[in-house]
């Protein structure tokens, strides 16, 4: 018996259009496969990316807090240094007025959920540590001061030894710090983050480690 064309067309149409849309989502998934592996493999670099923006961040408004506390200190009558973050804020005393030298946002560290700088005092060990990792970073010896503002020359800071290289760094323990800070006369401030950092600061890969200060800049 012959089958009629017609007859094994239309009952032959149903399976092939079943085989037609498997083979479609078949290969959706595999596309789909492909883009979730290709997103997983983006991942770290998009993250190390936006970890950077914000490292650079931190750099530029810890250097403005650098030049604000230089801007205190030339404008204050006698030269002196702010004694606390909200002190430089407020501004320095210039005769009866006050003249802002620091914005707003620069007053916050990027790096830290609190945003609050730790402050960084002349005979701090996290000040002598930066001046090391200076000379380290400008081939050993007694690290020359960057800046070359006579003024604030006069400011006395620890001579430090042993500046070799030993070849080990402590390891970031990660966190935040949340330590209590005394007021008094600063010299700059530090990141309270304590993590590891994907690009360095004169040579530095460590947040807690960078101290922004006119004294080196």
């Amino acid at each position: 018996m012959r089958n009629d064309y017609h007859t094994m067309k239309n009952e032959t149409a149903p399976n092939g259009a079943a085989r037609e849309r498997g083979y479609a989502l078949v290969g959706l998934l595999a596309l789909m496969t492909l883009m979730m592996l290709a997103m997983m493999a983006m991942a770290p670099n998009v993250r190390q990316q936006a970890r950077r923006e914000l490292e650079l961040e931190a750099i530029a408004r810890g250097e403005e807090v650098a030049e604000a506390i230089r801007a205190f200190y030339h404008l204050s009558q006698p030269n002196r240094l702010p004694t606390s973050m909200e002190e430089l804020q407020e501004g320095a005393p210039f005769g009866t007025k006050k003249i802002q030298v620091l914005r707003a946002s620069a007053a916050r560290d990027p790096l830290t959920e609190s945003g609050e700088w730790r402050l960084v005092k002349v005979q701090d060990r996290e000040f002598i540590e930066f001046m090391r990792a200076i000379a380290l970073y400008t081939n050993g010896g007694q690290p020359q001061r960057l800046t070359k503002d006579n003024r604030l020359q006069a400011i006395a800071v620890p001579q430090i030894t042993n500046v070799l290289d030993l070849g080990s760094e402590e390891e970031a323990p990660g966190g935040e710090d949340t330590s209590t800070m005394s007021k008094g006369p600063f010299v700059g401030v530090a990141s309270r983050s304590r993590r590891e950092s994907v690009i360095t600061y004169y040579g530095i890969e460590r947040h807690d480690k960078w101290v922004f200060t006119p004294l080196f800049r």
